[in-house]
């Protein structure tokens, strides 16, 4: 994807000024790697975060992500109204489902209830729910940078940042 040379991102790359981030942001890395979960549920949960969050990095990443992995389109277009669409499985809908009620505010209530933890109890096992709440809390780590320092969306860790 080629990104217009006028866009800039408000700060600058972060590394140079708090290097202990990488460290944090590697061990998450790591986690989300480690076989628990698929890749695209991965994906999948974090456009979703994405979307909620109104993050144009974050929704480009993640529809990149999904497309070089070979997602149908269908798919990924359907990630923001996943409620009513067949294309998904259950263990993807109740990823999704954790994620929106992490990021999105319940006035009336506790956003992840019993019955929505029992659901994921269902589809995942203690080591895969575990590394769904790190992949959700991955993107609750970044969104901070991602609609504060506003990193040009398209650009690949590290060169996502105007120096």
């Amino acid at each position: 994807m080629s990104v217009p040379t006028s866009t800039r991102s408000r700060m600058p790359n972060p590394l140079p000024f708090v290097p202990e981030m990488a460290e944090v942001a590697g061990g998450l890395h790591q986690v989300l790697k480690n076989g628990a979960i698929p890749p695209t549920t991965v994906s999948l949960l974090q456009l979703r975060a994405g979307q909620i969050l109104g993050s144009t990095y974050f929704t480009i990443r993640e529809t990149g992500s999904l497309r070089r992995a070979g997602e149908p389109e269908e798919r990924i277009t359907a990630v923001a109204t996943w409620q009513d669409a067949a294309c998904f499985t259950e263990a993807e809908r109740v990823a999704l489902e954790l994620t929106e009620a992490v990021f999105t505010p319940n006035p009336s209530g506790e956003r992840v209830p019993d019955s929505l933890y029992a659901k994921a109890s269902e589809c995942y096992d203690a080591k895969a729910l575990w590394t769904l709440v790190m992949a959700i809390a991955h993107i609750g780590f970044f969104a901070p940078a991602a609609l504060i320092a506003k990193p040009i969306p398209g650009m690949p860790p590290g060169q996502n940042y105007t120096d």
